[in-house]
């Protein structure tokens, strides 16, 4: 086990009452500094989400040569114009978004360049990138199949591209790159993915068409900055979510949430599951939809999840975990092998942490099974330096008996800054404490 300097300390008990609000989205935080270094003039953006996978970002375009103005940390304008070549790596440190999309950019520059991070990063899968992005005529090069990754300039050709996994990551790399090709590009989709890419760019001037599982884009090397507000991280509002739903007499809403269809599917399978979760949608951000969630404690139900709604909720699955202790009957989730190539083995990792709560979960290869409703109890379980895997516990020890302590409280900022003091406004017992 690594050392962690901290950890959450979580007494259960009482309801959770009241309006709040999340961290702005994760994915669009991500994009708004890399398109706005592309555009040709000041992209202001507020609501930028400030966790350490997006500082990262940041600080690459900044080695990039691009001006970024932090009027705070949630506010700032992007100055766009021609990239610099870098005198030292992109360190893209934990960011896998980061690293995937910015190659994805890189790959289509006058000038080479490095892209490597964390030994954590170092871990994760890049061949699904290195491809497709070499059809297109990338001169680019991993480690085995990771990072480092060695980018050369090369003259890209527009292609069509049949996807093997559903990752909008490997779609958004093939988008991005495609900007500098010599003719449109075609990517075909095996089945939905995030599209925050895709709308996106489409409101900063790219001609951009999606029919059906097919998205065909123009080259277009140059974008047109705007103005935005970035909404709430649908996958961090999950957290708040669930935990209402799970501890008694609890009743929340949360404003100026992300409503991507491509980003909902955990809430449309917690309403299948009886989950008592009101959204009502009031607006637009750069092409995302944005609303309203008010949740209240519910009697869930178990089900069976599979298929294309995966790819939707992939990055939900620890917290929906946690969900399915507490409903009634059996849950069976399949096809979630994705989930094995995150930060970390995230079927494993959440399996043997909530083991050590008193959960008894089937691990399968692609997915898990989980007969509720279970009875947890208070532990000491640890965070693997996974924000997704932290911040679930957390709310599993929060519907626990007795005391749980989450070793590794500091991870849960690459995506969710704040997080303790978010649950703790709304009632929950949660502290973030400094270990001895």
């Amino acid at each position: 086990m690594a050392a962690a300097s901290d950890y959450f300390a979580v007494r259960p008990g009482s309801a959770l009452k009241g309006v709040t609000t999340v961290p702005g989205d994760k994915s669009m935080s991500h994009r708004a500094v890399m398109f706005g270094a592309l555009a040709q003039g000041e992209t202001h953006v507020k609501a930028w989400l400030p966790a350490g996978d997006t500082e990262a970002s940041l600080g690459a375009m900044r080695t990039l040569g691009v001006e970024v103005e932090r009027h705070s940390d949630t506010e700032l304008t992007v100055h766009g114009g021609q990239l610099q070549k870098p005198d030292r790596p992109l360190d893209l440190v934990n960011a896998g978004t980061g690293i995937r999309l910015l190659t994805g950019i890189m790959v289509g520059q006058p000038f080479p360049s490095v892209l490597d991070g964390s030994e954590q990063l170092r871990r994760r899968p890049m061949k699904r990138i290195i491809d497709p992005l070499r059809v297109m005529g990338a001169d680019l090069e991993g480690t085995n199949g990771y990072c480092p990754l060695y980018v050369r300039p090369a003259q890209l050709k527009g292609v069509e591209h049949k996807m093997t996994v559903a990752s909008a990551q490997v779609k958004s790399a093939l988008l991005l790159a495609a900007l500098f090709a010599d003719a449109e590009t075609r990517v075909i989709e095996i089945g939905p993915s995030r599209d925050h890419t895709e709308r996106m760019l489409s409101a900063m001037g790219v001609k951009i068409v999606t029919e059906g599982n097919v998205v065909t884009i123009q080259p277009t090397p140059v974008l047109k900055p705007i103005n935005f507000t970035i909404p709430g991280d649908a996958s961090s509002a999950a957290f708040p979510i669930v935990a209402a739903l799970i501890v008694p007499d609890s009743d929340i809403t949360l404003a100026n949430i992300n409503l991507n269809p491509t980003r909902t599917g955990v809430f449309e399978v917690l309403q299948a599951m009886g989950a008592d979760l009101t959204i009502t949608e009031t607006g637009t951000e750069a092409g995302d939809p944005v609303g309203t969630i008010r949740v209240r404690s519910s009697l869930l139900k178990g089900t069976q999840v599979g298929g294309e709604v995966v790819v939707r909720m992939i990055d939900e699955f620890p917290i929906f975990m946690v969900a399915a202790l507490f409903a009634e009957g059996r849950t069976i989730v399949r096809d979630a092998g994705e989930l094995r190539v995150k930060e970390t083995d995230r079927l494993a990792v959440m399996t043997a942490e909530l083991t050590k709560l008193g959960a008894n979960i089937i691990e399968t290869e692609d997915g898990f099974i989980i007969d509720g409703p279970q009875v947890l109890s208070g532990a000491e379980v640890y965070g693997h330096d996974d924000h997704r895997i932290s911040m679930s516990l957390v709310v599993a020890g929060l519907a626990a008996d007795g005391e749980t302590t989450v070793l590794d409280a500091e991870c849960a900022a690459d995506s969710f800054p704040g997080y303790a003091e978010t649950l703790r406004k709304l009632g929950a017992d949660v502290r973030v404490q400094v270990l001895d």
